[in-house]
């Protein structure tokens, strides 16, 4: 079904988790270190990463770092750490998801299932046109007639989001689990403050506040 990076330092987990997916019908790669990990996924077509934190010679958000720079490859965060610090880093990254040890391998196979339906609508809004503006959501870049415009990553995440699903009424509650995770502690009003950096940095008129619900963006010129 897909060509799977597990990243995990610990054979015997590395094992468990790679014996689970080929049962279910994925193709696993295995790496047991940082440095082994970004090696590998230079050197094959991986559509998803499994990726442990405490990793040896290179951390797991190095590691995370490294591919965001690359492509938008779906990363799950593998790890014992449960502090809030670890997930918003993590989330930071751009993280697409995050699951705390001990766990079950039926869960995380469902979570690798839903990242990659994600990842295969994702790929049909890369590009987004919208009067002289172009976004790149690929590159996380934007530009228009005035030239690159400096926007950041997680503004980026939810514009693409709202493009995504443009024309329907989203709430901030959906927004906030779809852009920053279920399990990430921020306060609904945040998404208030990023719709107003887009609107301004984009010269944005396409996203119309829906009054005690939340966003919806319009079809665009």
């Amino acid at each position: 079904m897909a060509t799977l990076l597990i990243v995990e330092d610990d054979k015997d987990t590395n094992e468990a988790v790679c014996d689970y997916l080929q049962e279910v019908g994925h193709h696993t790669i295995s790496a047991l270190d940082g440095e082994e990990a970004i090696r590998l996924f230079s050197c094959h077509k991986i559509e998803l990463v499994v990726l442990d934190i405490m990793l040896p010679k290179i951390s797991g958000l190095v590691v995370l770092n490294t591919i965001r720079k690359k492509d938008q490859t779906p990363v799950l965060m593998l790890t014992a750490m449960e502090d809030e610090y670890t997930q918003i880093a993590s989330f930071d990254g751009l993280a697409d998801d995050y699951i705390t040890k001990p766990f079950s391998l039926v869960i995380l196979g469902k979570r690798i299932e839903a990242l990659l339906r994600r990842s295969c609508r994702k790929e049909d809004a890369a590009i987004w046109n919208y009067g002289t503006l172009k976004v790149n959501f690929s590159a996380y870049s934007a530009q228009d007639s005035r030239g690159v415009i400096e926007i950041t990553a997680k503004e980026l995440e939810l514009l693409r989001f709202m493009v995504e699903h443009r024309g329907l009424v989203l709430t901030r509650t959906q927004i906030l689990d779809a852009v920053w995770g279920e399990s990430s502690y921020v306060i609904d009003r945040l998404v208030d403050t990023y719709v107003k950096n887009l609107r301004k940095k984009l010269s944005l008129d396409c996203i119309k506040t829906i009054k005690g619900v939340g966003y919806k963006l319009e079809e665009e010129k």
